[in-house]
């Protein structure tokens, strides 16, 4: 695909959201940025105009429906959008290996989930007329399979990363690219809480480089790293009888994160 001129990124404020706004910075781009982190959202977008691109940051919420509304028409009419990254995510867990609390899971789901449709739905209506552009939707290896530390998460980038790919042949029709995003760890303040071993841990900014070439090809899913993208999808394949007791035995993710 063409590169892209004017993109927008949710969850910009740090980890992959930042490193891809410094991966995509350069003279003739145009960059929006949202987070929730304003003192950390500056710092981002002072390194992208640093790098020569044009440079307009939000402190925003993705959960506030109508505030992404009007933050995204308002980018649109500024630079019309090319590429928009629905990046913002929580990750939370069990924590001490019981049930989840009940208000956990749904501020995980108001993030996770609400938070990329009031990011994707907005942007495929500003797109379609246009009769291009491209999504980018964050999910994660986690998605593949459900796992007891943090069943919730799982569900939520499921969720994504289904709706994202069975979105993907219709919005093609319209002349708009869908890609879903599927990565393993990545050294971020979102995995910085983990106090369990984290195989094939990614660098957040080499992460961001490949992020940035498979949306270049307009690769269906962009999931890495493949040791463990495999492991994932082996344990999709079996009957959940056979493997619920070695998921059992895994560590749990604390309840609290980014």
């Amino acid at each position: 695909m063409q590169a892209p001129k004017s993109i927008l990124i949710t969850g910009a404020s740090s980890g992959i959201g930042a490193a891809l706004a410094a991966t995509y910075a350069a003279p003739g781009v145009t960059l929006f940025l949202g987070g929730r982190d304003e003192a950390r959202l500056a710092e981002v977008a002072e390194t992208c105009a640093a790098k020569g691109a044009s440079v307009h940051s939000c402190r925003i919420d993705v959960t506030d429906r109508a505030g992404m509304d009007r933050w995204i028409d308002e980018a649109d009419t500024l630079a019309p959008l090319d590429l928009v990254i629905a990046n913002a995510g929580i990750s939370l867990g069990t924590g001490d290996g019981g049930p989840e609390p009940a208000e956990q899971v749904r501020r995980l789901y108001a993030v996770n989930v609400d938070g990329v449709m009031n990011t994707v739905l907005p942007a495929l209506d500003r797109m379609r007329p246009r009769g291009s552009g491209q999504i980018a939707i964050m999910s994660s290896l986690a998605g593949f399979r459900g796992f007891p530390g943090a069943p919730a998460y799982c569900g939520s980038k499921a969720a994504v990363r289904v709706f994202g790919e069975g979105l993907r042949p219709m919005a093609a029709r319209e002349g708009i690219g869908v890609s879903v995003i599927c990565p393993g760890y990545v050294r971020s303040p979102m995995t910085a809480v983990n106090d369990f071993p984290m195989p094939f841990l990614q660098d957040v900014h080499k992460a961001a480089e490949k992020i940035r070439r498979g949306l270049a090809r307009n690769k269906p899913r962009i999931a890495f790293p493949w040791p463990l993208y495999a492991t994932v999808l082996l344990l999709q394949t079996l009957p959940p009888a056979w493997i619920d007791g070695l998921m059992g035995r895994l560590p749990t993710k604390g309840s609290s994160g980014h």
